[in-house]
């Protein structure tokens, strides 16, 4: 299957809070925060939505279109993506700009704050599916708004089935933007909190969704995921990790599994397996490319915990 994969392509700058985040909000002072937290730890690491989830289907043996802009800085890692077996031939460098970078803290209990500088990011609308020769499939993740608008609605126009995944983006984009993206698409992603402030800025419950597109997944965490469909609901559990390091791209490596499977033309059921088992090895290594396993490795994982893949 031809899969492009559209989102952010970015650095990650990943640091780690010795403390809970949480006991240093005061509630009768919200109204004025200033806070600064001083972390004992600090990688950087090869990143952003796009190349986390292209990362996971190549892994799994798809060959990925990656579809972005990226700055000045993006030369080394364009050769690790080739490498690694992800096509960037979609990927424009814009050279008069640095890659949009993601600066996180993350504290003890998981709970994260970060912020993210656009740079290169906002010249994604200068890319265009009509320019794509083939897209059987294609994930609209988060990436620059206007960009994200406009694929959805050249998917819609060309055809192609599209994976809606605001994600992180939803507290940037309107409401009328999300309902856009949503209608039409094959499937709409996004983890529960997502999934409330969608329900807030739209107006639009689980049923309002499937009204207008075929699948909604709401991730869970380590509660797993919900496959909601027009006729039932499917609940898939998470895996449990052998460590946990960092949760960075782990909501990315699940979607690079479930795509995987739609691509195998398995069940939303197994697509969602496929899901949690990529989403633990993520979650176990530090960023969202650093972890690596071959295909009959994660079988057997899945294997472990949900018998047989192919009967």
């Amino acid at each position: 299957m031809t899969i492009v994969v559209t989102g952010s392509i970015a650095f990650d700058y990943l640091m780690s809070f010795p403390g809970k985040f949480t006991e240093h909000f005061l509630a009768e002072h919200m109204q004025r925060v200033s806070l600064s937290f001083l972390v004992d730890s600090m990688d950087k690491r090869r990143g952003g939505c796009a190349p986390n989830i292209a990362y996971t289907l190549a892994l799994l043996g798809e060959k990925p279109l990656l579809m972005g802009t990226a700055g000045q800085d993006f030369s080394d890692y364009r050769q690790w993506l080739e490498r690694a077996g992800i096509d960037t031939s979609l990927v424009q460098q814009v050279d008069s700009k640095f890659t949009a970078s993601f600066f996180c803290s993350t504290d003890t209990e998981g709970n994260q704050i970060a912020s993210f500088y656009t740079g290169a990011m906002a010249h994604a609308g200068e890319l265009s599916f009509r320019t794509v020769e083939r897209c059987e499939l294609a994930i609209i993740s988060p990436n620059d708004p206007g960009a994200m608008a406009q694929y959805a609605e050249e998917c819609r126009a060309l055809g192609i089935d599209y994976i809606y995944d605001p994600s992180q983006q939803v507290a940037r984009i309107s409401g009328d933007e999300i309902k856009d993206g949503i209608s039409g698409a094959k499937i709409v992603i996004c983890n529960d909190y997502e999934f409330e402030i969608i329900r807030q800025k739209t107006g639009m419950d689980e049923q309002a969704i499937l009204a207008v597109a075929e699948v909604l997944v709401v991730t869970k965490g380590e509660k797993g995921s919900a496959i909601l469909l027009g006729d039932g609901r499917i609940d898939v559990p998470a895996i449990t990790p052998h460590r946990v390091a960092d949760p960075t791209g782990v909501g990315d490596a699940f979607r690079g599994g479930f795509m995987k499977g739609l691509a195998l033309g398995a069940g939303y059921e197994v697509c969602g397996r496929l899901g949690s088992v990529a989403a633990a090895y993520a979650l176990e290594h530090l960023g969202g490319q650093s972890h690596a396993y071959t295909w009959d490795e994660f079988t057997h994982r899945y294997e472990q915990h949900f018998g047989r893949l192919f009967a």
